[in-house]
């Protein structure tokens, strides 16, 4: 099983995360994910999944200049559905997570019934 089809299921719900904390551009999203382990995750990867999101009213955009003078950023805000849809994630997140750890433990010591 590859990593990245179990990774794009689990992105959205990241994403969500990161962009409740305050607005956020695309690469700036990169970095955080970078910082909690998700190096595997490129600027590619994000921008169709952050397309799909402001279809479905998860989060909105505004543009704003850069400092540096070049063309403008597009920053993301969560919407109030983003931030249910979050909860939500958080739920399920805890739910598999959990019961996936605990059938790895009792993989690793020999305890699953055959």
């Amino acid at each position: 099983m590859e990593s990245s089809q179990i990774l794009k299921g689990i992105l959205e719900g990241c994403l969500l995360a990161i962009i409740s904390k305050g607005e956020t551009y695309g690469y700036e999203m990169i970095e955080k994910l970078g910082k909690y382990g998700f190096i595997m995750v490129k600027e590619g990867s994000i921008y169709p999944l952050l397309l799909r999101m402001r279809k479905e009213k998860l989060v909105e955009v505004k543009t704003k200049p850069v400092p540096s003078g070049g063309p403008q950023r597009k920053y993301y805000y969560i919407t109030n559905k983003g931030l249910e849809e979050l909860e939500k994630f958080k739920e399920i997140w805890m739910d598999i997570s959990t019961s996936v750890n605990m059938l790895l433990d009792q993989e690793t010591k020999g305890e699953i019934e055959k």
